[in-house]
């Protein structure tokens, strides 16, 4: 396997090991630097008071400490991705789309008398949150010395990117959890998805209150197995675990998609996502030692727009198309749809019209047709 294969499933196995132990992400977003060869990576978050709050690779802790303590509020290249709704987009940037790369860029105070000091300077950056409220991005951080990101080296921050959304649907909430100092057990307790935690012959081990909840609706317990209730989605979901516990390399680097199951006896759906967890993510004395894969049950509730990220997989849309689809497509007019989205009406409309293209519709009420077809409504 060659070298740059072998960096990358490194990095995607990381990222998921970060699922259940939010802990892990350092030594992940170092995987993914060293897939580049760079300095580091990072995750980034818009705060509710408009600062910025980061988790670094190992390499980067003290420029983190120095970034939260004097340029959390001066991170103009984080402000200029948001303002220009890049983030919304779900598309890779590097720094000649903030641009331009002029004087005034390139000897701004905080290129100069922070990055430079840390060796970095380019970035290479896509959004990664799996809550469209939350604005959070994967940065690889590249020192001026090198040459800007290659479009193809933004393809691979991109991929990249969709396995980090994927564990952050997880490791997002316990990194809520854990600001409240609660335990891994009751972290999960409170979480308001199923989790189940699986070994490598897919017995369950674990089961949240709510993965409990769901057992004789959407899953059934067979001799220990995770089974899913309804014959019509009882396929796809053991054709995928099969894939995932098998641990090839390809398995594991194939792009991620969910599985939808529904509508239940109670007219419920559902979104399953699978993350692999590898056999040295967790020590010893974790809740889920044993765990080699963990199963996500999320709700996908009627009166509530479908997940964007579920659109955005099942009729081939970039994410941010996704995101205005998912929401007019539930009745939202583009102009509120845009106010929710935190993007200008003109940027709503122009990105609407690419998906009727895409989908092969003219109105509104079609578009809502096809997302009660095939995806969650």
């Amino acid at each position: 396997m060659p070298a740059a294969t072998d960096r990358l499933l490194a990095a995607v196995e990381a990222i998921y090991d970060t699922a259940p132990n939010p802990s892990l992400w350092p030594s992940a977003l170092g995987k993914i630097g060293d897939c580049f060869d760079d300095a580091g990576a990072i995750l980034e978050w818009r705060k509710e008071d408009a600062t910025f709050g980061v988790i670094v690779s190992e390499s980067l802790t003290a420029a983190a400490r120095e970034f939260e303590a004097q340029w959390a509020q001066h991170n103009f290249k984080g402000e200029r991705a948001i303002q220009s709704g890049l983030y919304f987009s779900g598309e890779p940037v590097t720094d000649r789309h903030i641009g331009p790369i002029d004087d005034a860029y390139l000897n701004h105070p905080f290129q100069k008398e922070f990055l430079v000091k840390h060796g970095l300077g380019w970035f290479g950056a896509v959004g990664v949150s799996p809550d469209p409220r939350i604005a959070v991005g994967l940065s690889v951080q590249r020192d001026f010395a090198k040459p800007q990101f290659s479009d193809a080296e933004l393809d691979l921050v991109a991929t990249l990117g969709r396995h980090v959304e994927k564990s952050l649907r997880l490791s997002i909430r316990l990194l809520d959890t854990e600001l409240a100092n609660l335990g891994l057990g009751d972290a999960l307790a409170r979480i308001g998805i199923g989790v189940f935690a699986l070994d490598w012959s897919a017995r369950v081990l674990f089961a949240n209150p709510v993965g409990k909840s769901l057992l004789g609706e959407v899953f059934d317990l067979v001799n220990d197995h995770l089974r899913v209730r309804m014959a019509a989605n009882r396929a796809p979901f053991e054709a995928a675990m099969t894939q995932m516990l098998r641990g090839g390399a390809s398995d594991l680097l194939a792009e991620p998609r969910p599985i939808l199951v529904g509508p239940t006896s109670t007219d419920r759906r559902f979104v399953i996502y699978l993350l692999p967890i590898t056999a040295g993510a967790l020590s010893a004395n974790h809740v889920l030692t044993h765990t080699r894969a963990i199963v996500l049950a999320i709700e996908q509730k009627s009166a509530e727009p479908p997940d964007p990220a579920v659109v955005r997989d099942i009729l081939g849309l970039t994410l941010g198309e996704a995101r205005v689809a998912s929401l007019v497509g539930s009745g939202l007019p583009p102009r509120m749809a845009a106010e929710r989205l935190g993007i200008a009406e003109d940027t709503a409309r122009n990105v609407l019209k690419r998906v009727f293209e895409k989908l092969n519709v003219s109105r509104q009420s079609e578009l809502t047709a096809l997302l009660g077809r095939l995806v969650l409504r």
